[in-house]
């Protein structure tokens, strides 16, 4: 069976806002633009040396019906709920937060001499697991694995499979792939995608061309850049005289409605109601 490599199917340039108690950040999934990437429901891209843009972070905030995925470049971010989890997350670490029927954390970038970079990423979940228990899945750096391919390409697999190789964040309903691939300069990335799943690329360092290289469907990207990509069964990503790191991700689609109140994502206008109630009578967070 011919291969079909996925082409791109819109670009978007990423928009600064504000967030938090004062973040500053660039989104591109999540806006008036894109608002929406069945099963993803938002990217935010934070990077910066001058601790002004982040310091004041993510005080305590409710969730509901959504999974958050953070992903630390570099930097460390301290979280806390109030179910009584705390902790950290540093460089190279990732949060998986299955936030289901309520809960109420905080997220407070620190403030070191490296300043921080990072993703958050958020993930719908399906009718019948907006109301499931929370959890977390803190993913420490050293058992993420990191596979090498003999051209200098290196993808570090935080979800997903590359080569037989899984990524430790598991029974994830999406079932997604998360991926951060860096290619070298004069060299090529191929991975197999299921077809019909939702998939795109994220570029936050140098450019590359995505699509099939032998034909004229490729086009090329440059930081930092969203590329939602069509459908086939593999993507295509071939570099020039620059090298390319990015993001690849991809899930299921879920193809049930939604409606959108924040941090509350649920199916009907009524659900978003009920949580508003709960919030007010201080009921939103059970045990």
């Amino acid at each position: 069976m011919t291969s079909s490599p996925r082409t791109i199917e819109t670009i978007i340039t990423p928009e600064p806002v504000v967030e938090g108690a004062g973040v500053r950040l660039k989104r591109s999934l999540g806006t008036r633009t894109l608002n929406y990437l069945d099963p993803f429901l938002l990217l935010d891209h934070f990077a910066s040396d001058d601790p002004r843009d982040y310091e004041a972070g993510f005080p305590l905030h409710p969730h509901r019906g959504i999974e958050t995925v953070t992903y630390v470049l570099r930097g460390e971010v301290h979280h806390k709920d109030t179910l009584g989890n705390s902790g950290s997350i540093g460089a190279g670490d990732v949060q998986w937060m299955t936030a289901g029927r309520g809960i109420m954390h905080e997220e407070m970038p620190q403030v070191r001499p490296e300043g921080i970079a990072g993703f958050q990423l958020w993930v719908n979940l399906p009718a019948k697991l907006k109301m499931t228990k929370p959890r977390y899945q803190d993913i420490r750096s050293n058992t993420i694995p990191e596979i090498k391919k003999a051209n200098g390409a290196r993808i570090r697999v935080m979800s997903g499979t590359v080569d037989g190789v899984s990524g430790p964040v598991s029974e994830i309903a999406a079932d997604p792939t998360y991926l951060d691939v860096f290619v070298p300069a004069h060299a090529s990335f191929i991975h197999p995608i299921e077809r019909g799943h939702t998939a795109f690329a994220y570029v936050f360092d140098g450019e590359a061309r995505f699509g099939n290289r032998d034909q004229a469907d490729d086009t090329t990207i440059s930081a930092p850049t969203l590329a939602v990509l069509g459908d086939g069964d593999a993507v295509q990503v071939t570099t020039g005289k620059t090298s390319v790191r990015f993001l690849l991700v991809s899930g299921k689609p879920l193809h049930e409605p939604i409606a959108r109140y924040g941090p509350f994502v649920m199916n009907t206008q009524k659900e978003i109601e009920q949580t508003l109630i709960e919030l007010r009578q201080g009921t939103f967070v059970t045990t």
